[in-house]
């Protein structure tokens, strides 16, 4: 059966509204209209527990059912809660510990970060480093800009946000071959 994201997911993925893991995200960005089958065949079975939780809290519903209404008060309270601090002085999202490490987990934090750093602030410099990480295929390319990145938060946030950043996103990165 083929799952569809609903209002609720559409809110989470909309900029500056953080509420769920990037396991989740990812898996939400990829739904529309996907088998259930292929997505919960994800991150090497894994994301079977993620469907289903994502279907259970309303993010996702099978097509052809009526989706669920998203908990207003709930998703007002997590859009307002992101939104109350300013781009660059933002919570910056956990590395969830049991990631697996790859290209694409690590592009996915490298845009979320980019995204609440400088969208509000730069749009074009937030342009050009999210084109940069879509045309960032190996991990080479990937430490490219993923180092301009950093030295732009160094910039703007100084050296020690500039650091978490270094460290999580070293934590998703996979290691050389």
């Amino acid at each position: 059966m083929l799952l569809l994201k609903t209002d609720k997911a559409r809110l989470e993925l909309s900029p500056g509204v953080r509420t769920l893991s990037l396991r989740e995200r990812s898996l939400l960005l990829l739904a529309d209209g996907r088998p259930a089958a292929e997505l919960e065949a994800l991150y090497h079975g894994a994301g079977k527990d993620i469907v289903s939780k994502l279907l259970a809290e309303g993010y996702l519903a099978h097509a052809g059912a009526t989706a669920p209404v998203p908990d207003a008060p709930k998703a007002h309270a997590a859009a307002a809660a992101a939104h109350a601090h300013p781009a660059g002085g933002a919570a910056l999202p956990p590395a969830p510990s049991h990631a697996l490490r790859s290209l694409a987990g690590t592009r996915m934090y490298l845009f979320d970060i980019c995204e609440r750093m400088f969208a509000r602030r730069n749009p074009a410099l937030a342009h050009n480093f999210l084109e940069a990480l879509r045309g960032a295929r190996d991990r080479d390319s990937m430490l490219d800009v993923s180092e301009a990145l950093l030295e732009e938060i160094e910039l703007l946030a100084g050296p020690e946000r500039a650091a978490t950043v270094r460290e999580r996103m070293e934590q998703l990165l996979p290691t050389p071959a």
